[in-house]
């Protein structure tokens, strides 16, 4: 049974509520087209009966199929011959037409087979919707896959110099400062140096080099020690799954994934520093698909700082307003079946019609030229379906947005 707006003169609808009803259906009528109008946007109906002069049913028409959420929506036409005659633009706005006079089991059939037709088409929507998942799935596990050999092959190749060139720094730093040393004894030593000696020294500012040296190697090897952390933190981030679960620590992967998004916090034009706040809780090791679960944190953090940079544009414009961004990152163990992962950020609350379908993949939250939008979608099919998790999305005004993953703990 379906739910049926009518909108048509005082016989007509008489007829088409006295038939319907009798068949169960839920039925709305009414003789104005407005009204009709409104109905339609408060119930939703499977389907519309319209028997209204041409002028107004035309528009009618147009308006349901300019309605996002009424688009969609069956549209049946009663007319007499004369005023249908198949102009073209009818075969883009109605879904049948339904000459009069009405015979009942004519009607009757008809509405039959368009909420037969609109129950086909919206399983047929949802199983393109479904075959879309199963190909964004699919997609994300052979990117991930392949991005996991590719990136672990260059970590590898670079890691190999980068450790030697680490671990002989701290040769070079003692031999410097041995020399250093010798060098201060010899000036101790050599009272009367000769004049090449004297000249050397004020080329090439001595007592600066010396001060400095040391300083230098110090840099490097602190440059080369962040290199070896991004290497390794890389190589774990986008570590293959094909062992199948294992044993996982959330903090880890959580500052992994802050490191690679490093470069997204410092400040850029029109927006401040994004500060990150940490409270991580004493959580045990979980049993998960570790780089697949990576890939879910980057997506939902990312998700974050974009909201942040859109908030911080658009309160940048009230000067009222002195806008500090914040991400902050809370784990904590729910109970001792799961762990709890939230992500917060302090930017403008997302807008209810996008917080209802934020995790479809259908749904694009990004404008054009900021990528795809399918980010936090994946991020579903991760925590959801693949480790049987929860993923909310909570957001209250002047308390900006909150994602909640919650994890089992162990693979059933």
């Amino acid at each position: 049974m379906g739910k049926i707006l009518a909108i048509a003169d005082a016989m007509t609808l008489e007829v088409v509520q006295q038939l319907l009803s009798g068949e169960g259906h839920q039925v709305r009528v009414t003789p104005n087209t407005r009204e009709g109008m409104d109905l339609a946007r408060q119930m939703s109906p499977d389907l519309i009966i319209c028997d209204r002069p041409q002028i107004e049913w035309l528009e009618l028409c147009r308006l349901v199929k300019a309605d996002r959420a009424l688009a969609k929506v069956y549209f049946m036409l009663l007319a007499t011959p004369e005023q249908f005659n198949g102009p073209t633009e009818l075969d883009e706005l109605i879904d049948d037409v339904v000459l009069k006079p009405i015979v009942k089991q004519e009607l009757l059939g008809r509405v039959r087979a368009g909420l037969r037709s609109q129950s086909l088409k919206i399983e047929l929507e949802r199983s393109q919707q479904e075959l879309q998942l199963a190909r964004e799935r699919m997609l994300s596990r052979e990117k991930m896959s392949n991005l996991g050999e590719l990136v672990s092959g260059i970590a590898h190749e670079i890691n190999n110099p980068i450790t030697f060139i680490y671990s002989n720094l701290t040769h070079v730093q003692t031999y410097a400062a041995d020399l250093i040393e010798l060098l201060r004894l010899y000036q101790k030593q050599l009272l009367n140096p000769s004049p090449e000696i004297l000249e050397k020294q004020q080329d090439m500012d001595v007592e600066f080099v010396l001060d400095d040296l040391l300083k230098i190697v110090n840099s490097m090897r602190t440059g080369s020690d962040r290199i070896r952390q991004m290497i390794l933190s890389v190589q774990d981030f986008a570590r293959s799954d094909r062992s199948g679960w294992q044993l996982f620590d959330i903090s880890d992967g959580l500052e992994n994934t802050l490191l690679l998004l490093q470069h997204r916090l410092p400040a850029r034009e029109g927006r401040r520093d994004i500060k990150v706040i940490k409270d991580y809780g004493n959580l045990p090791q979980i049993e998960c698909y570790a780089g697949l679960l990576n890939q879910a944190f980057l997506n939902t953090i990312n998700y974050a700082i974009d909201t942040l940079e859109i908030s911080s544009q658009e309160l940048a414009q009230s000067k009222s307003v002195n806008f500090r961004p914040v991400i902050q990152i809370r784990t904590q163990v729910v109970d001792s079946q799961r762990i709890s992962i939230e992500i917060s950020d302090n930017g403008i609350p997302i807008n209810e019609d996008i917080k209802a379908q934020i995790f479809d993949p259908i749904f694009m939250s990004k404008t054009t030229g900021e990528g795809s939008g399918l980010g936090l979608a994946l991020s579903y099919l991760i925590v959801v379906e693949q480790h049987k998790g929860e993923l909310k999305c909570f957001s209250e005004p002047d308390q900006g947005n909150k994602f909640r993953i919650e994890i089992p703990r162990r693979h059933t």
